[in-house]
């Protein structure tokens, strides 16, 4: 029995030192290695939602919660004296000024690159803060496919931002990779979802030693070309589209015009995965509906038995 013990508990040594880990700021804590901050894990239209009467937001409008923000990472390069953010959201101007906080570097208020996925109010609309009307920046690179940057180009405001040169859009292209810094390359992909203005794209983001995956809207793994466990298997993290946990949750809206993968078809998904591929995946992207925001609901405290990781605003994991 005493050996027996001895054993399980070597066996729990090792699988706890294998599991990916993150660390948490929760205030300012400056960054002196190349690392990936989580700036927001919310949908679109943010918590508490426009016109929501559900329980999930009455509290929210009377006490907002300043944690839940929309969907964003953030990239500092130290050794470099670089920053770069994934995604322009509603939140762009906190978002912003959390990377210039935890860079160990003299910087300016805005970063040296940012990623957009699509052309969905919470993944662009957070440029506007960089025009005249506001910061008037000058020539921020904003990397984006060819849809995306002929929507900015030339549909009114963003073209102004083009035109007044407040951004300079790189283009990139579907699996090029882009080499941002000696400790830091991007590979763009995309995915199958609502392309009504532009494509929808992922990122593959390497680092010194890490890679993270970035997939924060898809509309069903399975309508993807590639295989999303094996994707899994080819990266140390993966932040992916946790929309809605499942169909109940929206009772006023055809789902087929939303679709995304339910928490709970990714979870059948990725069943057979080892407990070292599972811990891998934190979901992100989180409607205001989504019950696993409560962290202590039975909905949360299951996914994260099964292994699984519910990605959290401030979470930092070194590159």
């Amino acid at each position: 029995m005493k050996l027996l013990s001895c054993f399980l508990l070597f066996l729990l040594v090792i699988s706890c030192t294998e599991a990916p880990t993150t660390t948490n700021i929760n205030s300012p804590s400056l960054i002196t290695e190349t690392s990936l901050i989580v700036l927001g894990t919310i949908q679109d239209a943010g918590s508490p939602h426009i016109a929501c009467t559900k329980s999930c937001c009455k509290d929210l409008f009377q006490n907002p919660d300043k944690n839940r923000k929309v969907v964003s990472l953030g990239i500092i390069d130290p050794e470099n004296n670089k920053k770069f953010i994934f995604e322009a959201t509603p939140d762009f101007p906190e978002q912003i000024k959390i990377l210039k906080n935890n860079s160990t570097f003299i910087t300016n208020e805005t970063p040296d690159g940012v990623f957009i996925t699509h052309a969905h109010i919470g993944h662009y609309t957070g440029l506007m803060y960089l025009g005249k009307e506001a910061m008037n920046a000058a020539n921020i690179p904003v990397y984006a496919m060819p849809r995306m940057k002929l929507f900015l180009e030339q549909n009114g405001p963003w073209s102004q931002l083009v035109s007044n040169h407040n951004i300079d859009i790189q283009e990139i292209s579907n699996e090029k990779e882009i080499q941002l810094t000696p400790n830091l390359s991007v590979i763009p992909f995309q995915v199958p979802h609502r392309d009504e203005y532009s494509e929808t794209i992922g990122y593959t983001i390497i680092g010194p030693t890490k890679k993270v995956l970035f997939v924060p809207d898809i509309d069903k793994w399975e309508k993807w070309e590639k295989d999303i466990s094996k994707t899994i298997s080819e990266v140390d993290y993966a932040f992916i589209d946790g929309t809605f946990y499942n169909g109940e949750e929206i009772n006023n809206r055809n789902i087929s015009e939303i679709p995304h993968p339910f928490i709970i078809e990714s979870m059948k998904t990725f069943e057979n995965l080892s407990r070292k591929e599972k811990n891998k995946i934190h979901f992100i992207h989180f409607n205001h509906t989504n019950p696993i925001l409560d962290q202590n609901s039975n909905y949360a405290q299951q996914l994260t038995q099964e292994g699984f990781n519910i990605a959290k605003i401030h979470d930092v994991i070194i590159l």
